[in-house]
C-alpha cells in the first residue's frame, strides 16, 4: 500500500492550517482596531494587507511543496 498522496495531503493540510488560522486572528484583530480608532483606519488595513499577504504565502509555498513531494516521492 501506497501512502505518498496521504503524506503529500497531510504536509499541505498542516501547511496551510497556520496561515489560515493568521490571517483569521489578523482580520479579527484589524476589525476590532479600527473599530476602536476609525482615524487609523489607513495604516492599520495597510498593515493588514501586508501581513495577510505574508501569511498566504507561506500557505502557497507549502502547497508547492506538497505537490513537488507528491512528485518526488509517488514517482516509481
Amino acid at each position: 500500500m501506497d501512502f505518498q498522496g496521504l503524506a503529500a495531503g497531510i504536509a499541505v493540510g498542516f501547511g496551510v492550517l497556520g496561515p489560515g488560522v493568521g490571517i483569521g486572528i489578523l482580520t479579527a484583530k484589524s476589525s476590532e482596531a479600527i473599530g476602536r480608532n476609525p482615524d487609523a483606519a489607513g495604516a492599520i488595513r495597510t498593515n493588514m494587507i501586508l501581513g495577510a499577504a505574508l501569511a498566504e504565502g507561506l500557505g502557497i509555498l507549502s502547497f508547492v511543496l506538497g505537490i513537488l513531494l507528491y512528485l518526488k516521492i509517488g514517482t516509481p
